[in-house]
């Protein structure tokens, strides 16, 4: 089964999940720096929207993905094919990010997959994950992605750094204007 999408949904999600991602990581550690990076050309390449320094010492690069639907089922949706059409890898196969910071929109949860590890568990097992299509509009355009459909329970099971936080409604700010 295919899903179909328009770009402005898809926009609108993957905003309002950064959006969220930034708030969360501003509380885990207030003394940190996030810097967004998703429109700089050294970075979109390597799949990576947002960086977090933490300390002069460390800076993590964070890939941020909203999902608007899984949570309801349960599932992780993992980009394998960003651009059928055009064969183009999906981003969870090739970003450098250290971090996935997962968004589940309807559940306001932030779920923090540290990358490699994700994927090396994954890779190991991805006949086990069924796969899905979606299909977003540009007009009378568009492209297919494909995607692994991967249960939250077992991966967080499997995946022992991997974490999620469910955010509180009241705790999240507005998105301002610049």
């Amino acid at each position: 089964m295919s899903r179909s999408y328009t770009m402005s949904a898809v926009r609108g999600a993957a905003e309002r999940a950064v959006m969220l991602v930034r708030e969360h990581l501003k509380r885990e550690d207030p003394d940190s720096r996030i810097h967004d990076v998703q429109n700089d050309p050294r970075f979109q390449h390597r799949g990576v929207d947002l960086i977090w320094e933490r300390s002069p010492d460390q800076l993590l690069g964070v890939e941020v993905k909203g999902d608007r639907r899984a949570s309801r089922k349960g599932n992780y949706f993992f980009e394998l094919v960003s651009n059928l059409e055009k064969n183009t890898p999906g981003c969870f196969l090739y970003s450098t990010a250290d971090v996935l910071a997962y968004v589940f929109l309807q559940s306001l949860e932030v779920h923090e997959l540290p990358l490699v590890t994700t994927r090396t568990w994954f890779l190991s097992r991805a006949s086990d994950f069924p796969l899905r299509h979606t299909r977003t509009s540009l007009g009378k355009e568009g492209y297919t992605t494909v995607g692994a459909i991967v249960p939250v329970r077992e991966l967080l099971k499997c995946v022992p750094s991997a974490r999620y936080t469910r955010l509180e409604a009241k705790a999240i700010q507005p998105a301002r204007s610049a």
